[in-house]
């Protein structure tokens, strides 16, 4: 199956957290559409990997991907080295993504900004020739994504791009909300954390509302380029 779009994240509900209501617009156009999980988020806090298991599950089936997969890295140990970047290369060439959407380039958690270049690293190295990669007996064809635009996370990065997701913000909310163990839940007792709060859930869409105003619409979600978006047109923007 070849993606139109791969959403990659250090941990289940960075995605969903981030950029899931552009993934459920352009679903809504017929385009093929997987998430990728570094790792099982096994040192949160709040839940347990089996937990998470089944939270991303059931968020990937609210947004119609066509495939998730978790390559069960460690959880705050991951290293940007030759077998994590081989790894992500692997499945890279599996489904020959044109746009990798990736994690914030620095962020609160360890993970997000370390996460963030690595998978910018493998998705260059994945369109080298002479790195060889095998997936189920065969070997790998080179493949490099057209695009890698990195998602906003916990700090206000000054977004490069900003796509409107008016319409699909209600969907952003049901994925997130499927992460019944980490988000607010006043029914919940275990410890808090720092996304455990009302003020955080609230913040996912007064975000999107905000980022929305700046470009006229009701919401939107933010990304970061690695190099500058070009158009045919002066008349293609918005």
């Amino acid at each position: 199956m070849k993606l139109d779009i791969l959403a990659i994240g250090a941990h289940p509900d960075d995605v969903e957290l981030s950029c899931s209501g552009t993934l459920a617009k352009e679903i809504s156009r017929g385009k093929k559409v997987g998430i990728l999980d570094l790792t099982r988020g096994e040192l949160g806090t709040r839940g347990t990997a089996e937990t998470r298991d089944a939270e991303a599950k059931s968020a990937a089936e609210i947004l119609g991907v066509s495939v998730r997969k978790n390559l069960e890295f460690s959880d705050g140990f991951f290293t940007n080295n030759t077998a994590h970047q081989l790894e992500i290369i692997k499945v890279i060439r599996k489904y020959k993504p044109e746009i990798v959407l990736c994690n914030a380039i620095r962020d609160r958690h360890i993970d997000h900004g370390k996460g963030s270049q690595l998978v910018s690293d493998a998705c260059f190295l994945s369109g080298l020739r002479k790195i060889e990669t095998i997936c189920q007996g065969n070997v790998q064809k080179e493949w490099r994504p057209k695009h890698v635009y990195h998602y906003i996370q916990w700090y206000d990065i000054e977004p490069d791009i900003v796509v409107d997701i008016s319409g699909f913000m209600a969907k952003k909310i049901e994925s997130v909300q499927a992460y019944k163990t980490q988000f607010y839940d006043e029914k919940n007792k275990e410890p808090d954390t720092p996304i455990s709060s009302s003020n955080f859930f609230d913040s996912i869409t007064y975000r999107a509302r905000n980022l929305g105003r700046l470009i006229g619409t009701d919401y939107a979600e933010g990304f970061t380029v690695e190099r500058h978006p070009a158009v045919d047109s002066i008349f293609d923007l918005i």
